[in-house]
């Protein structure tokens, strides 16, 4: 039972009691089918049970949320505002019940991670992809989504998600964070461009050339306007891509240059259709983090797919002809 505390501020307004999730379930039933006799099949129950349940659930909230006819049954404008909120109530539940069989003989679950396109597109999906293959998580799910590191911060702390990988210079506003992969952005240049026979370069000598950007919410965007700024130039772009593949391929057609991950671009500078340039700025060197509210809050799928990754990192970072302690 979900009890909602009522205080009785206006005499006369009807007072609401407990209600059961059950009743919601039924009315989430009836709204997607459109009549109760489906949704009666559907839940495995009697068609009089679901009619009975509801009109306990309109007594409850003193208003009407369905609207019985021969085409069917529709709901009210307050009944789908409590649809809304029986579907996210729903939801959680689901949640819940997976959450809590991750206790029973293995770790068990769903995990959502908010990941940058930069980290998407490096490392991140086969690490998950390795994650997966192990007998060990095989009872675990994992949905990723791609998003600016901004929009990644605000879902973990919102608890959208329960893990966020983007660039570790983002601002974390009081989130956990643990790092993740190296990565190094470099600049794609058109074969047979000015700068491609160059070894190495400063991002803002190549601010004379048409630039090719990503858009302006995403990470890189803000640090190269940023390094052009304190060179005394502005950064303007002669196209705005929406992805790295897209960058890539209006590079490879000789209209401008851009800056992107050396991992990504091995498999465009491998057909020859660009050349890669080093980028002497600092930043240029960078790293992945992993954000999370607190550790404490994790559940076990989550907690064992961030330490999963964590571990990736650690053997990254081992050198060369080392072995990983």
């Amino acid at each position: 039972m979900i009890n909602i505390p009522y205080r009785n501020f206006k005499q006369g307004f009807p007072r609401m009691r407990d209600l059961d999730l059950k009743s919601l379930r039924l009315l989430v039933a009836v709204c997607d089918h459109g009549n109760i006799k489906d949704a009666a099949t559907q839940e495995h129950i009697e068609p009089s049970a679901i009619s009975k349940r509801l009109a306990q659930l309109e007594g409850a909230l003193g208003i009407q949320v369905l609207i019985r006819g021969r085409q069917g049954t529709k709901p009210t404008p307050a009944g789908r505002a409590l649809l809304e909120h029986a579907r996210t109530l729903m939801f959680t539940v689901d949640r819940i019940e997976a959450d809590m069989a991750a206790f029973k003989g293995g770790v068990k679950g769903q995990v959502r991670v908010a990941a940058s396109a930069s980290a998407i597109a490096e490392s991140l999906l086969d690490d998950l992809s390795a994650f997966m293959r192990d007998p060990q998580h095989k009872d675990i799910k994992v949905d990723i989504e791609e998003r600016f590191s901004r929009d990644i911060i605000t879902m973990v702390r919102d608890g959208v998600a329960p893990l966020g990988v983007c660039w570790d210079s983002a601002d974390f506003g009081g989130l956990e964070s643990l790092p993740y992969r190296k990565d190094e952005l470099v600049l794609a240049v058109p074969v047979g461009h000015p700068l491609a026979g160059q070894e190495s370069v400063w991002f803002e000598d190549t601010l004379h050339y048409d630039q090719i950007g990503l858009p302006p919410s995403t990470a890189v965007y803000t640090m190269l306007h940023r390094t052009a700024s304190k060179a005394g130039h502005t950064l303007s772009y002669r196209i705005v891509v929406s992805n790295f593949d897209a960058a890539f391929r209006v590079v490879a057609a000789g209209l401008g240059v851009s800056v992107v991950p050396r991992e990504v671009s091995s498999i465009y500078t491998a057909a020859g259709q660009i050349r890669t340039v080093r980028l002497r700025n600092e930043w240029a060197q960078r790293r992945f983090a992993i954000c999370f509210r607190k550790r404490i809050d994790l559940t076990p799928a989550a907690e064992r797919l961030l330490d999963y990754l964590c571990a990736q990192a650690s053997i990254e970072s081992v050198p060369p002809n080392t072995e990983p302690v």
